[in-house]
């Protein structure tokens, strides 16, 4: 009995920010949004209609004029409800499909593998339809023999919108193949700009084009990665659905200050949060830490403020988790780091040397993290879990930091917040 033929989808959002912004404020549904960075520097994310007018990563402060000449609506980025919003999204997928590799905040991969080919385009239309019905998220859903083609397949899904209805199935070789030889190769999963210039540099100007090329000369010019696209391109499956994220091997934590920072009772703050908020992440993949770098710098681009940058690497006393320990190395190595008469605009604290429990290798008489410090992390995650994260952290950690982003055009944290939950008045 011959094994089914591998069936991958992708669903992807629309403009992710932007959708989760227009979900309550139906009043800016046929009205073009944009999204700007930590601190309000540039537009992070456009809604379709925003795209003819701005362009990415243009700074804020410069395009005012034309986001109002154009009746563009700015939001502050607010993480929260977007972090929340892409929970949602995955838990209706994941409800309607046998297995499901969340990509990132926005995408995820599903396997389709062993659906009758003739309900696979409807379940795939049944996914855009549940996700808008139960989130307000837009989606578009590509469909393939692999997980390359069925990106190439959800990027046409969109392109041509009217014509696809949202949900793109390329399972057809001839259908595939018309669509390969219209794609830019610039288009392609994986394929960065530097990787374009050297493939149009060999003729290889489409999707196609790259199909048609030899895998392993590929391979020894470039690497695996680019041979394993070609391959997939043809329809010869490589990438397997991930359905657990391999842990990281680093961690890091950093931010653009609110304002420039010449006190270092403030930049501890903001590094004392920093390490407590990567610790979260180190403990919620089951790692452990035995270096931390914490750095500092002040802004690199007004010719008009002096100009210094400095990291410190701290070693461990022992591989741990513990946020206690931790901070106080990240906090004394900013001691080392900080320099007066500057005005600092951004502190990073990076997690090194992370390993799981059991893949340290040190003799029998090292140190090793206490029962207890794993005890205390334990009920404080427990803690933050349930009544939210914050309500349980480090003695140096502000809740209301006076150093925090500047989020001047930030939206309410509509799922997030009991004090700001969506209010519907009845006329």
């Amino acid at each position: 009995m011959t094994s089914p033929e591998p069936i991958f989808a992708l669903i992807d959002c629309n403009s992710f920010y932007a959708s989760c912004e227009r979900v309550f404020r139906p009043d800016l549904q046929r009205t073009p949004i944009v999204v700007l960075s930590n601190n309000d520097g540039c537009v992070i994310a456009r809604s379709a209609d925003a795209k003819p007018f701005i362009k990415m990563g243009e700074p804020y402060f410069q395009i005012k004029a034309k986001l109002r000449q154009h009746g563009i609506v700015a939001f502050s980025s607010n993480y929260a409800l977007y972090g929340d919003m892409s929970q949602r999204v995955m838990t209706v997928i994941e409800s309607l499909v046998p297995a499901l590799e969340v990509y990132s905040i926005d995408e995820a991969f599903a396997d389709l593998t062993g659906i009758p080919n003739a309900q696979v385009e409807t379940l795939g239309r049944e996914l855009r339809a549940q996700v808008l019905r139960s989130t307000g998220i837009p989606t578009g859903v590509g469909i393939a023999g692999t997980k390359t083609l069925a990106k190439l397949a959800n990027h046409a899904a969109k392109r041509w919108l009217r014509q696809s209805g949202g949900v793109m199935d390329i399972r057809d070789p001839d259908r595939r193949d018309k669509l390969l030889k219209v794609i830019d190769v610039s288009e392609v999963w994986g394929v960065g700009r530097r990787m374009t210039e050297h493939l149009n540099r060999m003729n290889i100007h489409t999707a196609w084009d790259l199909a048609q090329s030899d895998a392993w000369a590929l391979r020894k010019q470039f690497s695996v990665v680019i041979e394993k696209t070609a391959r997939e391109l043809r329809g010869l499956p490589c990438l397997e659905l991930e359905q657990m994220a391999p842990p990281k091997q680093e961690i890091c934590c950093s931010r653009m200050f609110g304002n420039r920072l010449h006190d270092i009772a403030l930049i501890r703050e903001a590094v004392a949060t920093y390490a407590a908020q990567a610790c979260e992440r180190l403990r919620a993949q089951g790692s452990l830490c035995k270096k931390v770098r914490v750095s500092i710098r002040t802004g690199m681009f007004n010719p008009d403020e002096p100009k210094f940058a400095r990291g410190v690497i701290c070693e461990l006393p022992y591989p741990t988790d513990d946020t206690r320990q931790i901070t106080k190395a990240a906090v004394d190595g900013l001691g080392e780091a900080f320099k007066e008469g500057y005005a600092f605009s951004k502190a990073e604290v990076l997690l090194l040397d992370l390993r799981q429990r059991g893949e340290f290798t040190d003799d029998m008489f090292a140190i090793t993290q206490p029962a207890a410090s794993e005890k205390v992390m334990h009920v404080m995650d427990s803690i933050n879990a349930k009544w939210g994260k914050g309500t349980m952290r480090p003695a140096g950690v502000p809740v209301t930091p006076a150093w925090g982003m500047r989020r001047e055009l930030m939206s309410p944290g509509y799922t997030t917040r009991l004090d700001q939950l969506w209010t519907v008045y009845a006329k």
